[in-house]
């Protein structure tokens, strides 16, 4: 008999793939997951040590781009910054969003732009917005060799047809419609599920009752796992703070104080100093 200690998987730094992300339920007796979204490298390298999973998510059309609502993020935008957050992590799962327009057409067409995705990403996966009506196209990606994430409740490709970014699942009638989609999904094959702005008995009762791991965003404590929008976590994407996030840090200020401190510098003359440049002449005393 072996007397090798066995290796801890979550604690060693290899990358994590689907199939650890889909054994990650709570009441398995797994560590939540820790889930939070990156758009570039530097995000990506920082991030990674800490991270089971890094979505690449299509909220970089408002956070980076400036957009009203992810709406117009397109494929090459994914794809671009997809590369990226893949040249910056070494641990991480990492999925990227399908953004809106790309797969709700058909099953075909979904798996020819997810499939365009991981061969020109290299990612583990694709994450698509939708329940019931989208069960079909679940299922055909991931027959087809394409692991997909769900993603239920507040859907924000759907921001029009919901008439804004609200808390779902008010009522009786829309909370078993969002439990429904999430069934649906999960019978579908995906691997786990983002459960997004619900009422928090809903969510707690679709982490209960599937049997993939649920990410919890505005969801619930129950969840198997959270996520939040990075920048909104840390205090750099400041012009809107959703009730689900809490800011760990603040580092929108310190960013534009030191860009002030700068500014301040260079219009006086004290930056740059002899010490910031190269070949500099030191003045002999007469």
């Amino acid at each position: 008999m072996s007397t090798h200690k066995p290796i801890d998987l979550d604690d060693a730094m290899r990358k994590l793939t689907v199939p650890d992300i889909r054994a990650r339920k709570r009441r398995d007796g797994a560590k939540p997951l820790v889930c939070l979204t990156a758009y570039t490298v530097l995000t990506a390298r920082l991030l990674d040590a800490h991270t089971d999973l890094l979505l690449v998510g299509d909220s970089l059309g408002m956070v980076l781009y400036g957009l009203d609502s992810t709406i117009g993020v397109t494929m090459d935008m994914m794809i671009a910054h997809g590369q990226a957050v893949m040249r910056g992590t070494k641990r991480s799962c990492v999925i990227v969003d399908m953004p809106f327009g790309s797969y709700q057409e058909s099953p075909q067409i979904a798996f020819r732009n997810a499939a365009r995705i991981m061969k020109e990403v290299g990612c583990a996966g694709v994450k698509i917005e939708g329940g019931l009506e989208m069960a079909s196209t679940v299922k055909f990606l991931s027959e087809r060799g394409i692991p997909v994430m769900g993603h239920v409740g507040l859907m924000p490709q759907s921001v029009h047809t919901a008439g804004g970014f609200k808390a779902q699942g008010r009522g009786d009638v829309q909370a078993q419609k969002i439990f429904a989609d999430a069934q649906a999904i999960a019978a579908a094959g995906a691997f786990a599920i983002v459960v997004e702005g619900t009422m928090e008995p809903i969510a707690r009762r679709i982490t209960d009752e599937i049997d993939i791991p649920t990410i919890g965003i505005g969801g619930s404590p129950a969840c198997d796992g959270q996520i939040l929008v990075t920048e909104d976590m840390a205090g750099l994407f400041t012009d809107f703070k959703p009730r689900f996030v809490k800011r760990y840090m603040d580092l929108g200020s310190g960013l534009a104080e030191a860009a002030r401190l700068y500014a301040d510098e260079v219009r006086s003359g004290v930056f740059p100093s002899d010490e910031h440049c190269f070949g500099v002449q030191k003045k002999i005393p007469e």
